[in-house]
């Protein structure tokens, strides 16, 4: 059998050659398995019944109760590691809480909040919930919306991700938004600003930017990009708004390009599929793409 020491000390070589691919540390972060666990317990907590099979209604409380102190547990722990890994690269773009002191005092603090705004959540999903029904007659019922509907999914989870990324948490959002993106095919960045009552229609391949913002009642088709312009320096351009800003009811059909932080889609506008856009257009405007012109092949 061949030797395989040989390849051991190359690899040992590598980590020291190459540390930003490891993370031998003390200070650990949170694994992807155990992230995709919590985010499927904070879906079942905002859908009781249609995630999990909850039956019985009469210790329903007890239920929650104990779900949630599982969820305060867990998740104060893995901010408090992604804490503390953020605290010791402070070469890093990551925007960190605006509190002072030990990693678990502010990752605790950070999970209570967290946790209180579960039902203004919630309300904001109903929304989203109302406006995918309504928006998609194939739609049957609410709860074949909340089992079935790719973007009703990464909605959700980025509606929680959010939540957290706003209070300051590094990585564990975007690990959350990873997670629904790999099941849905849906990228949204957990920093975008996304009001009430989004639909996105069908959903594979759409991508929503960090500093995008939506309003509200819009709806988005599939393969949709809203996106930056490029960026030659990131790190002098951290807090630059590069994504666009798409106003209330406005429609953006299949395979559309918007791009750049200082373009506007008004409101009530409609943006054709396969458009490609860089510039603002004022409200109640229909940007198409122009069709090709067709001629008869001569023989």
């Amino acid at each position: 059998m061949e030797d395989i020491t040989p390849i051991v000390d190359e690899l040992l070589d590598s980590y020291q050659q190459h540390p930003d691919l490891t993370n031998m540390q003390a200070w650990r972060l949170p694994t992807r398995d155990c992230m995709n666990e919590l985010t499927h317990k904070l879906e079942s907590l905002l859908y009781p019944g249609l995630i999990d099979c909850v039956r019985d209604t009469s210790d329903l409380k007890y239920e929650i109760g104990n779900k949630l102190a599982e969820i305060r547990l867990t998740l104060t722990d893995l901010i408090k590691c992604c804490l503390e890994y953020a605290y010791h690269f402070p070469q890093n773009r990551m925007k960190l809480p605006d509190e002072a002191g030990h990693p678990y005092v502010v990752a605790y603090q950070i999970v209570n909040n967290f946790l209180r705004e579960l039902p203004k959540i919630r309300t904001l999903l109903q929304a989203d919930l109302r406006a995918a029904y309504h928006g998609d007659p194939a739609a049957k019922s609410y709860a074949e919306i909340i089992l079935a509907y790719p973007g009703f999914r990464a909605l959700t989870v980025y509606r929680l991700a959010h939540n957290l990324h706003i209070q300051g948490v590094p990585i564990l959002p975007r690990m959350m938004s990873e997670y629904v993106h790999n099941r849905t095919g849906i990228d949204i960045h957990p920093g975008a600003d996304i009001g009430p009552a989004l639909f996105i229609d069908h959903g594979t391949g759409v991508v929503i930017g960090e500093t995008t913002i939506i309003g509200s009642r819009v709806k988005i088709y599939q393969g949709v990009t809203l996106g930056a312009l490029s960026i030659p320096d990131p790190d002098k351009n951290d807090c630059s708004k590069r994504h666009p800003t798409i106003e209330d009811d406005v429609t953006i059909y299949a395979n559309s390009t918007i791009l750049g932080g200082q373009t506007v889609v008004g409101a009530r506008s409609v943006i054709g599929s396969n458009v490609w856009l860089t510039y603002s257009v004022p409200a109640d405007t229909k940007v198409l793409f122009v069709q090709p012109d067709l001629r008869m092949k001569t023989v």
